[in-house]
């Protein structure tokens, strides 16, 4: 580790010519007057955790659409028509090698995998930037999307794919949403975030962001090619995951918006 690691990275405030502490947006600019009245009251880490109430309201909504999607599954209608056709078409393409290579990425995705590379990333970077930003914000996300995956599960309680159809070895958990699904797309989407004002060129943000979601898509499709998941499930990982994803950021630019309106205050009035 560094022998001084700072609470920020100077170079965090912007992703390419975007200024995170910009708000274009009537709603986006209401946030901001919000967070800097938090921020001058009360300090600018506690906007990032006060911005949890958005998260809640964010997180409801989400979980609103789950349920819309779960209400296909009863009705028969909708997304949910797909899914006893879709993991048929995956069953007819399975075989012993295939099987392994997909058990392997899903791996990725789970309980030990997913830990494993959100605290190697997070160590470099903490590491590299010298700044407690990567640590805190992916702490965060993680702590949200485990507790909305046990959260869905509880409150829906919905059943696998029956074992016949499924790849050893078998899970026993309630099926909606996948967490897998959730999780990739909230640790990776976040650690992609936090590497993209580190990039400065164009082309590689972009390159990372469609591996990113290219990984998180992988994931949650192995779910279902392996007989662990609906495809509903997978679904409605995405959604709850980009919602709680949407809420990290946004957390994280009235932060750091609260940060540039203290900053420019202590230098206006050590020039006075």
């Amino acid at each position: 580790m560094p022998d001084e690691v700072r609470a920020h990275s100077p170079q965090e405030r912007r992703i390419g010519e975007r200024d995170l502490t910009a708000w274009p947006t009537a709603a986006g600019r209401g946030l901001a007057r919000g967070a800097l009245w938090l921020g001058g009251w009360a300090g600018e880490h506690v906007v990032l955790l006060v911005t949890a109430l958005v998260g809640l309201l964010v997180a409801v909504g989400a979980t609103v659409g789950a349920g819309e999607v779960y209400e296909g599954v009863l009705e028969g209608a909708d997304l949910s028509r797909l899914d006893v056709p879709v993991l048929d078409a995956m069953v007819r393409l399975r075989s012993p090698g295939l099987d392994r290579a997909v058990t392997g990425l899903t791996d990725l995705g789970g309980t030990v995998g997913m830990p494993v590379i959100a605290l190697v990333a997070v160590a470099v970077m903490t590491w590299r930037w010298r700044a407690w930003t990567p640590l805190v914000l992916t702490a965060v996300a993680a702590a949200g999307s485990v507790a909305m995956t046990v959260a869905g599960k509880d409150l829906v309680g919905r059943a696998r794919p029956p074992l016949t159809l499924a790849v050893p070895p078998y899970e026993t958990s309630p099926s909606f949403p996948s967490g897998h699904s959730l999780n990739a797309v909230v640790i990776v989407g976040v650690l992609v975030y936090l590497v993209l004002p580190h990039l400065h060129h164009k082309r590689t943000r972009t390159l990372l962001v469609v591996a990113g979601t290219v990984f998180a898509a992988a994931i949650g499709l192995s779910r279902v090619f392996l007989g662990h998941h609906w495809l509903t499930d997978v679904v409605a990982g995405w959604l709850l995951g980009l919602g709680w994803l949407a809420v990290v950021v946004t957390a994280h630019r009235l932060q750091l918006t609260a940060r540039r309106h203290r900053a420019t205050a202590e230098a206006s009035a050590h020039a006075a």
